[in-house]
């Protein structure tokens, strides 16, 4: 019963035959164009010197986090918190060229390492919050507090940065409707509730991780939500902006720029992960919807009473 209802993005040989023809390798510098919106299926370290600068408006960074996880064709092994640092530096520095000077950041980490993670990014950028949210998923523990939090730190590159507040909005639903001169005050009826707009915090618990029956999962061991994604990019990029990931995993930036009408650039050594990140931008021609945000808004979790299918058609 559950095979019939697992929506797991898999691939075939065939569409693995038709999508490795749309990765690129670099071995030269190149123009903006020329990797825009495209998948770059190669090691980030072999692709910095071919990076046009000063192109990016926004940048997320998923890297490892300082635990063991096997990533498919290469496993990543429990550092010191030193030993992490000097791994962080040894990336971060050299994507600097690309920011433009309006530029946001976003670096996801857990908690074990989310102090080496600001002591490094406060050399180079202006960090402005720190973001946790909930990712409840996993078994908990019968010796310690069950982890289901990670930290994603949000900087920018000067004091010039784009934040559309009005885009990130979270629709809740009201539980005691206060009214003022008899009137509703700040909330609206609608036809499955009361529910008002209210400003986005820090601290995210309206994400629900990916899972089988869910159409955005597939294989990759750490996937972002899309939900989490269209926050970011929505709060920090305009239409048309550029956003590039140089850890891009199963492409849940590539594909959420995608929906949102942003260009995209994505790095990721993995190739059955790159395939799985073609296919999905593929797929965003028949589908545009994210679970969670509807109709311009983003819902708290659970409350969305019926969702539309939305298509780029």
């Amino acid at each position: 019963m559950v095979s019939s209802r697992n929506r797991t993005i898999s691939l075939s040989n065939e569409e693995r035959e038709l999508f490795v023809t749309k990765l690129l390798t670099l071995d030269k510098n190149v123009s903006i164009s020329e990797i825009t919106n495209k998948t770059i299926n190669q090691d980030l370290f072999e692709v910095f010197d071919f990076l046009p600068e000063k192109t990016v408006d926004l940048l997320f960074i998923d890297p490892p986090y300082n635990k063991y996880k096997n990533f498919n064709s290469r496993v990543f092994k429990k550092l010191s918190h030193s030993d992490y640092s000097d791994y962080l530096e040894s990336f971060l520095p050299q994507l600097i060229k690309i920011l433009k000077p309006t530029a946001s950041i976003y670096v996801c980490c857990d908690w074990l390492s989310s102090a080496s993670v600001v002591t490094v990014l406060e050399k180079y950028f202006l960090v402005r919050n720190r973001i946790t949210w909930e990712r409840d998923k996993g078994r908990g523990s019968l010796s310690n507090w069950k982890n289901n939090s990670e930290d994603i730190w949000y900087c920018t590159m000067s004091e010039d940065f784009v934040f559309n507040v009005e885009d990130v909005k979270i629709k809740r639903k009201v539980l005691a409707p206060y009214k003022e001169n008899g009137a509703p005050k700040d909330w609206d009826e609608e036809s499955d509730g009361l529910f008002r707009l209210t400003y986005p915090s820090n601290i995210w618990n309206d994400i629900s991780i990916p899972f089988w029956s869910m159409p955005e999962n597939t294989p990759h061991p750490t996937q972002k939500p899309e939900k989490l994604l269209a926050k970011i990019i929505l709060a920090s990029t305009n239409e048309n902006d550029l956003v590039f990931d140089p850890f891009l995993g199963s492409g849940t930036t590539s594909v959420v720029s995608k929906k949102l009408k942003r260009q995209y650039i994505g790095v990721e050594v993995d190739q059955e992960f790159s395939l799985l990140a073609e296919k999905r931008l593929h797929l965003v021609d028949e589908d545009i919807s994210i679970q969670g945000y509807e109709d311009g808004v983003f819902w708290e979790r659970n409350s969305i009473v019926k969702r539309k299918k939305k298509t780029n058609s």
